[in-house]
């Protein structure tokens, strides 16, 4: 179990939340926990990810208006090159009151103990907006299919000359000719 309250993602509402129009701005910022990426790309546990959030006292809870910044890390689908990308992603979501939530009402996050916990709303925005390919470049070149070199790196690689087994037999046949000279070729009869 996460330890939000230590995290930094905990917000606590005594005081100013019950009325309704009251708004708050806070800045602060917070550690990712485990499970913050995909295959490719996401954010390492422990590292820190800075919260802008603006919050408004509504009649059925708090509305929560904020922009994550944070720092992606992983590797380009294409060349494998590591990457570490600065982003920046913006979310909102409305808290509600545990006797204001209603049917219409129960995917909302709720409040709990005078208080409410991001990470998930956070943990959501920002893995939903992780690159499922993601790239070092919009036009990286990847990798050569026949040997694996960085095609960034060395643009006039050349291609590779690759022989259709099927035609193996006769490739060889052609090479030992040209390398046995003309003055192999059988005699003919006269």
């Amino acid at each position: 179990m996460r330890n939000t309250a230590a995290s930094g993602f905990r917000i606590d509402l005594k005081a100013w939340a019950h009325h309704p129009g009251a708004r708050r701005h806070l800045e602060r910022q917070a550690v990712v926990g485990e499970g913050w990426g995909i295959d490719l790309i996401g954010l390492p546990a422990g590292q820190p990810i800075d919260l802008s959030l603006d919050l408004t006292a509504v009649g059925e809870g708090v509305l929560v208006v904020g922009q994550a910044r944070f720092r992606r890390v992983g590797q380009c689908a294409r060349c494998l090159t590591e990457l570490d990308q600065a982003a920046v992603v913006d979310f909102q979501e409305l808290f509600v009151y545990p006797h204001q939530r209603g049917e219409a009402d129960d995917d909302l996050p709720q409040i709990e103990a005078e208080s409410l916990d991001l990470e998930p709303v956070v943990h959501d925005s920002v893995v939903l907006d992780l690159p499922l390919a993601p790239l070092c470049e919009d036009n990286c070149a990847g990798l050569c299919v026949e040997c694996g070199a960085n095609l960034n790196a060395d643009p006039v690689h050349s291609h590779h000359q690759v022989t259709d087994e099927r035609w193996a037999q006769l490739a060889q046949w052609v090479s030992a000719k040209s390398q046995s000279g003309p003055d192999d070729r059988p005699k003919s009869k006269e």
